[in-house]
């Protein structure tokens, strides 16, 4: 596999140093996403070792289960990895008190306020970053002490920002409002995109549904091979009166779409989602009356790689973009 050595943006903006690379001390500037019902230790422990950043998915655990994974991916890697919190999770005090107990030591939060734990993770030597869809929040971050900002395009599967900003906007945005490292997030899935990402202004890349079609993602293998099939105009954001999310248009989602048609009755809403269907569409593999989550990069993705693979592509790819314009 190609050294880092060959991201040249990344070189030169640092002087030698990345600093997503040099925060997390990773190989390269690529983050998987903690994604719910993928991103079991098989994926993180997968990412870490081929020089990246795996991170394990907790907001789809029970404590129990997120220890047992916390404790798998520490015996099959020996790489930095990270867990992915939701800070509005039901049991959150008991997550934080599992990553404290594991001696996890790189955390990603998400909805919520980054104020809630940075301080308290911090405390015990722990890098934290934060999910945000725009440099409003990212401002917030910064202010909060974490250590990078990853800012989420609508473009991204699952849940997402209300302002359906896209990547390609937001990521000069926050870079023009924060100094600390900025991973961009939504609409990731090639090496190129990566490059793109960078000449906007990130220092590194979080990719999430390129990661979900893989060998190693807890996913059922229905909804692996759904993915595969997917093309553009296939995926749609939506329950924005709840929280929005991009999911993949099935009857699940047509039965969503009818309501609204109907009028934008938020209970009845909630009772068509009733609970667990990303369990049933994702880790089941009901692709008919399950929520299937998943980005719009999903139109690029044609087949179920290993994790190596994936990495050895987006290296390759990243190293064969050319821009050659004249003005």
């Amino acid at each position: 596999m190609s050294s880092f050595i060959d991201f040249g943006i990344a070189q030169k903006q640092y002087h030698g140093m990345n600093r997503i690379t040099q925060l997390f001390n990773i190989k390269y500037p690529i983050i998987q996403g903690g994604m719910i019902w993928h991103s079991g230790w098989k994926l993180a422990s997968a990412v870490s070792n081929n020089g990246g950043l795996g991170l394990i998915g907790s907001a789809s655990m029970y404590p129990d289960i997120l220890r047992e994974n916390i404790q798998k991916c520490k015996a099959a890697t020996d790489k930095p990895f990270g867990v992915n919190i939701a800070l509005l999770y039901p049991n959150i005090e008991e997550i934080i008190n599992i990553i404290l107990e594991e001696d996890v030591k790189i955390v990603f939060t998400s909805a919520g306020n980054p104020k809630t734990y940075t301080e308290t993770l911090k405390k015990e030597g722990i890098k934290v970053a934060h999910v945000v869809a725009s440099s409003k929040f990212a401002l917030k971050c910064q202010d909060a002490d974490v250590d990078a900002v990853v800012a989420e395009g609508f473009e991204a599967g699952g849940h997402n920002g209300r302002e359906e900003t896209t990547t390609l906007c937001l990521i000069p945005n926050v870079k023009k409002h924060i100094d600390i490292p900025l991973i961009a997030a939504g609409g990731i899935g090639l090496g190129s995109q990566m490059k793109a990402a960078m000449i906007l202004g990130a220092d590194g890349v979080q990719i999430g549904s390129r990661f979900a079609a893989t060998v190693e993602a807890s996913s059922h293998d229905n909804f692996k091979n759904k993915i595969t099939e997917l093309k553009e105009g296939d995926t749609q954001l939506t329950l924005k009166e709840l929280a929005p999310v991009r999911l993949i248009k099935n009857k699940f989602y047509h039965d969503l779409e009818s309501l609204y048609e109907s009028g934008r009755n938020v209970e009845a809403l909630k009772e068509t989602l009733g609970r667990a269907r990303a369990k049933l569409g994702m880790f089941e593999g009901d692709l008919t009356e399950g929520e299937l989550e998943i980005g719009q990069v999903s139109a690029l993705i044609d087949e179920i790689l290993p994790v190596e693979k994936v990495f050895e592509n987006l290296i390759k790819e990243f190293n064969e973009a050319k821009v050659d314009l004249s003005l």
